[in-house]
């Protein structure tokens, strides 16, 4: 009986310390809050010449004239030839990559949001949100918020420099956390995405804020070293765009 109790408490005692939280400094959780994503764009520039990548190699360039989409993810692209003026439209299933420029409309529009959230000050940088660089766009076979038949669209990758083992996409409809305003001020707290698609292996999935824990094991339980110093249970959905960095430093070192 005494075997058996005294087995009890050893049980007891494992789980207990499996289920301890890890406790972070405010510096390291500063530094956790930091996204590291580039900022999502939704509306091609009609003035700056795209690149769109066939899958047979083939290379065309003309201005974004249009683009069709489903749930905010691009299923066809229009180019216009800027010499020719003839317009060519290329199916999402036909496209490897692309690559377009970001309207300066919907960039003086995510400035002005920028700056109305207090929060964005400490954990967000302000040159991704005006970033004039061409925007990665890669063909990937997706069920759309999971419910979807599978379907090839153009999907934005926000980490590219650290997406050789999870890729993260844009989601065009994806909703943020709220915040307190004061009067007419800038807002204080929110301003969180709550959802990507995300990539890991053959597997993609529309990945959501209420949904990141049940996934947690799948992103990043095959590195022991990373659960042991960020446990599911000591870590925040704020902390994601960090998370999958720290993985890929952490895997590939």
């Amino acid at each position: 009986m005494k075997i058996k109790t005294l087995l009890f408490a050893m049980v007891l005692a494992s789980t207990a310390s499996f289920a301890q939280k890890v406790k972070y400094s405010k510096e390291e959780i500063k530094k956790m809050e930091q996204y590291l994503f580039n900022e999502g764009f939704n509306m091609p520039s009609p003035k700056k010449t795209s690149t769109v990548i066939l899958k047979d190699g083939s290379i065309h360039k003309g201005f974004c004239s249009k683009t069709d989409s489903k749930k905010g993810q691009i299923f066809e692209v229009s180019l216009k030839d800027s010499i020719t003026k003839k317009t060519e439209t290329f199916d999402a299933d036909h496209i490897a990559e692309m690559y377009i420029y970001p309207s300066n409309a919907e960039k003086i529009a995510k400035v002005t949001k920028y700056m109305g959230n207090i929060r964005n000050y400490s954990t967000r940088k302000l040159t991704k949100t005006t970033n004039s660089d061409r925007i990665y766009f890669v063909n990937q076979t997706v069920s759309l918020k999971n419910k979807k038949d599978d379907k090839e669209f153009l999907m934005q990758v926000i980490n590219p420099g650290f997406d050789d083992i999870i890729s993260v996409y844009h989601d065009p409809r994806a909703k943020e956390t709220g915040g307190v305003s004061l009067g007419y001020g800038p807002q204080l707290g929110g301003g969180v995405i709550k959802s990507f698609y995300v990539k890991k292996g053959d597997k993609v999935l529309w990945l959501h804020k209420d949904d990141f824990e049940d996934n947690y094991d799948f992103l990043f339980g095959d590195n022991s070293e990373f659960m042991k110093k960020y446990p599911k249970n000591s870590v925040e959905w704020d902390y994601f765009s960090f998370l999958v960095n720290e993985y890929t430093a952490m895997s590939n070192g």
